[in-house]
């Protein structure tokens, strides 16, 4: 294992034991939905968005509790929208990360309440002092997860993937929905860790520039192996953009030329990061990390 991966495995752990102690299970009769919220938010991932929080914070010498507080919302935000996103109602999907899904593992109601509770959970965590000793920090925080996560970010991309289902995308309009949908969360997964190091401008410029080309780069390799995976690598179904009819980066470019233009963009992105020089390694590592990966 390479030390970047190392450093990677090892902030999934601590995240994972920051999600434990912010999922406290309880005997109420509730306690099923904390059961599947757990089961959403706890069960494994590579954790990319969380490593990104932490590793831009380190690049201010944040307190790691802070870090760690603060990935572990962006994580509740982005499982939320993988809980909904596997709904019937929208991707109807049974495998997510090898396991049964939300709903599939409990039912339709209470996947979406798991999905609700997730997201209010998030801003909850990121408006605790115990997050930042100052209410500036905290504010800048929530509302940069907020724009993120609604209208105009994820949940806007996620409608504007059900409207290519019924329409013939064109390639910008392809990169707004991916942008929004996918790119944003990344964004604030980067700008967190300015947020909560007070950083100026340029710095906070540089970790903007990274992750729009990363994110994009991110979304070109999701096309990749829904075209080119099996369930057992990827660990949910495959093909299904080319089965609903659905214009990608992939069906656009074709595989060759995508993949070419994954690689251009991880290159792009770590570019960016020159700006802190050797502090930004490990973020430049999972630049390279992002496309090479096979789930």
């Amino acid at each position: 294992m390479s030390d970047f991966q190392t450093q990677l495995s090892d902030i999934a752990d601590d995240v994972n034991e920051t999600l434990d102690g912010l999922l406290e299970m309880d005997d109420d009769p509730e306690a099923q939905l904390i059961e599947a919220m757990r089961y959403s938010a706890l069960d494994g991932g590579k954790r990319i968005r969380p490593f990104m929080v932490v590793a831009s914070a380190d690049l201010f010498n944040v307190d790691r509790t802070s870090s760690l507080r603060a990935a572990a919302a962006v994580e509740m935000v982005h499982c939320y929208s993988l809980v909904h996103d596997d709904l019937p109602a929208m991707d109807d999907d049974d495998l997510r990360r090898g396991q049964p899904t939300c709903h599939k593992k409990y039912d339709e109601a209470t996947a979406i309440l798991a999905g609700d509770a997730l997201l209010t959970k998030a801003f909850e965590v990121l408006a605790e002092v115990e997050t930042h000793g100052d209410p500036m920090v905290r504010s800048e925080l929530v509302l940069a997860l907020a724009r993120a996560a609604g209208a105009e970010g994820m949940v806007g991309g996620q409608m504007l993937d059900l409207v290519a289902e019924q329409h013939s995308l064109k390639m910008p309009e392809i990169t707004r929905l991916q942008r929004m949908k996918t790119g944003m969360l990344i964004a604030v997964s980067c700008e967190a860790g300015g947020i909560l190091g007070k950083a100026a401008g340029p710095a906070r410029h540089a970790l903007r520039a990274y992750a729009h080309d990363l994110g994009l780069a991110f979304q070109i390799v999701d096309d990749l192996l829904d075209v080119e995976g099996d369930v057992e690598t990827v660990g949910k179904a495959t093909g299904k953009d080319a089965e609903a009819g659905k214009a990608t980066f992939v069906s656009l470019l074709g595989v060759e030329a995508a993949r070419a233009q994954a690689l251009l963009l991880a290159d792009q992105a770590a570019e960016h990061l020159d700006f802190f020089a050797e502090k930004a390694d490990s973020l430049k590592d999972l630049a390279h990390f992002v496309i090479k990966r096979s789930a």
